[in-house]
């Protein structure tokens, strides 16, 4: 197994992964490959793949603003986890945030996302109960849940 930075060349693969995973919360505007590249494009050294005989298991998107870091759309495929693949994906792109003295990572998911709650739990992640997450669609999305 081999992880690596994500390119905008593995889209179609990683594309495949996240619509296999159960949980995810797809979007066609920024889940699309424009969306992708343009988030690779902001952050080229924050976003990584895991590789078993050329294929791609396991992938991570992360982005940054100066301040925070944003953890997005992690998913190993099923036939691969519990074998390290996600830790090593997060311990991958917490080392890149440090590099750029990111001091704090938060993520989203949905609350009945049992196994990403398990998993990110066990990350050392915690829930915030002091907040509300809101949010203005500035374009039209079809969401896409998987």
């Amino acid at each position: 197994m081999n992880i690596r930075m994500m390119t905008i060349e593995d889209y179609l693969s990683v594309y495949k992964l996240w619509s296999l995973t159960s949980g995810m919360g797809l979007n066609n505007v920024d889940d699309s490959e424009k969306g992708i590249a343009r988030m690779l494009k902001r952050n080229p050294t924050l976003s990584f793949v895991a590789e078993n005989d050329n294929q791609i298991i396991g992938v991570i998107i992360a982005g940054e603003d100066g301040r925070r870091g944003y953890l997005y759309h992690t998913a190993v495929h099923q036939d691969y986890r519990n074998k390290s693949i996600g830790e090593n994906l997060v311990k991958s792109v917490l080392n890149e945030m440090k590099e750029l003295e990111i001091t704090k990572v938060g993520l989203f998911i949905f609350q009945n996302n049992h196994i990403g709650n398990g998993f990110w739990e066990s990350m050392g992640f915690k829930v915030r109960e002091d907040l509300h997450y809101r949010d203005l669609a500035l374009a039209e999305l079809q969401r896409i849940d998987t």
